[in-house]
Order: structure tokens, then C-alpha cells, then sequence
């Protein structure tokens, strides 16, 4: 997948067990309906090439991903966040961690576009805000994303998950649910 077109000095990246963005890269997650390990991370790997613009139907969202089973890059996945699991059943204690720490990254980053929407609306004039002073219409433009570095968990389907409904929908509806990790560059 590239893993050397981040640029990234190979030397001195230290390990990152936090899900943060650092350096351009962020964790993702997949939430894929299979019944086994392997077919769950096969789905996942589908659903990472489609946000990458792999397949034909897609546009690119981030610019090349890494799962968890890659061991033969020094500047993505296991070597920048550390060992997770590949991928791991949603009602499962790996799984359950993996979806709160999607979901919690997802809510902070609208969080933090979202007081940084309101207060341009309070501080700037219509003239500044159109010129995109403090960049606020980038803020206003991530407040509505539907995927790329605001949206961290993602349907089988590649649709970004944006709100608590759309989650618990999908976590009731689904039988046998699977989340597959990746780092994804952007």
C-alpha cells in the first residue's frame, strides 16, 4: 500500500497506543456483517480500498491505508499505534473498545469543528467568514462531512457513521457484526 509515501522518517516515530490523528494519520474502523475473522477482515480491507479510491466506483478520501496485519512497514499500523487486534467481533472486549474509541474520536472531532463553527459565527463578520478567516468555512465544511479525518468508524458499504442513531442502528440490526482497525494516511 505505499506505506513510505507518508514521507515519514522511519527512525524516530515513536509507537502510538492513543487513537489520535498524529502526523497526518488516524485509526479507522470498519463495521462489517461476516461470520468469521478472515472474511471480516477481507470486508474491511474492501471497504479501506474504496475510501483509498481503489475501486473504480470510489473517489479517494485518504490516501493509502495499512491494517493491522501488515508487518512489513516501520511507519504504519503496528509500528505507529502499537498491537490491535485485525479484527474483532463487536460484542467482544476488543471489539467493544475499538467502538468507543471510534465512536468517541468521531463525536470530539465534531465537537471541536463544532465550537470553532459557532464561534466564527460570533466573532466574524459575513466578509470574513466568506474569506475564510481562521479558516471557519473549513470548520463548517468538517461539522457536515460524511467521511475523511472527522468520521472514524465506517459501514461495510463505506458510508461514514456521523451520528449515535445511525450506530445503534447498525449495532441492533446486525447479527454478526465485526470491526476491523486501520491506519489510514490522509
Amino acid at each position: 500500500m505505499g506505506a513510505g509515501a507518508a514521507g515519514a522518517s522511519e527512525q524516530s516515530l515513536p509507537v502510538r497506543r492513543r487513537f489520535e490523528v498524529f502526523e497526518m494519520h488516524m485509526v479507522i474502523y470498519a463495521l462489517v456483517e461476516e461470520s468469521t475473522h478472515d472474511d471480516a477482515l477481507a470486508t474491511g480491507k474492501t471497504v479501506f480500498d474504496r475510501l483509498v479510491g481503489a475501486d473504480p466506483h470510489a473517489s479517494a478520501v485518504f490516501d493509502y491505508y495499512v491494517t493491522f496485519d501488515e508487518e512489513d512497514t516501520s511507519v504504519a499500523g503496528k509500528a505507529r499505534w502499537g498491537e490491535l487486534p485485525t479484527a474483532a467481533p463487536v460484542d467482544s472486549d476488543d471489539g467493544q473498545d475499538l467502538l468507543e474509541r471510534g465512536w468517541e474520536a468521531t463525536k470530539e472531532e465534531f465537537e471541536r469543528n463544532l465550537d470553532r463553527v459557532k464561534e466564527a459565527i460570533d466573532e466574524l463578520s459575513d466578509e470574513e467568514i466568506m474569506r475564510d478567516e481562521d479558516l471557519a468555512r473549513h470548520a463548517f465544511h468538517q461539522v457536515g462531512a460524511y467521511d475523511g479525518p472527522t468520521i472514524f468508524l465506517y459501514t461495510e458499504h463505506g458510508t461514514g457513521i456521523r451520528h449515535r442513531g445511525q450506530l445503534d442502528r447498525l449495532l441492533e440490526e446486525s447479527e454478526e457484526l465485526w470491526i476491523v482497525p486501520a491506519d489510514v494516511h490522509f
